[in-house]
């Protein structure tokens, strides 16, 4: 059966909790809790291979015109196909939607995000509203992750 890109609903939460914090206990994403992805599912496009979550990647508002790309991850075994490229271009496809001129990520994988079309930036050029969820990073204040930008057509 072929992997499907869909917006994520109430049902799909545990599902993209236990793929995050799979890469969270890796110390490569921060781990979310329950509550937390129920608070944000609006946030959450998913890739589904038949009923299975195999990948997330979150588009977090946070100022008038620019949000996060948080939470990307593909489940191990569907690594290498190209699913978390597609779940960030279904992320900066909702953006305009709403908005979004500018989208951010912090990343320790700044090679990947610059194929795709995102630029390092210095972090004293995002907001300082941004930083407020560092500190339930267990790298804080020690971050070692690249702040990165892409802005969009209007």
């Amino acid at each position: 059966m072929a992997v499907a890109i869909r917006k994520a609903n109430v049902h799909d939460a545990n599902g993209i909790r236990i793929l995050i914090n799979d890469y969270a206990q890796d110390n490569r994403m921060l781990f979310r809790s329950l509550s937390d992805i129920y608070e944000n599912i609006r946030d959450y496009h998913i890739a589904v291979d038949g009923d299975e979550i195999v990948g997330s990647c979150a588009l977090h508002v946070f100022w008038m015109d620019l949000a996060e790309l948080r939470s990307l991850a593909v489940r191990k075994d569907h690594l290498g196909r190209g699913l978390g490229k597609q779940l960030v271009q279904h992320v900066l496809n909702e953006a305009p939607g709403l908005g979004v001129r500018r989208v951010f990520i912090l990343t320790a994988i700044p090679g990947y995000f610059d194929k795709i079309g995102f630029t390092s930036v210095e972090r004293s050029e995002l907001p300082q509203k941004i930083w407020a969820e560092c500190v339930k990073c267990p790298k804080f204040p020690e971050c070692d992750e690249i702040a990165m930008v892409t802005d969009l057509a209007e």
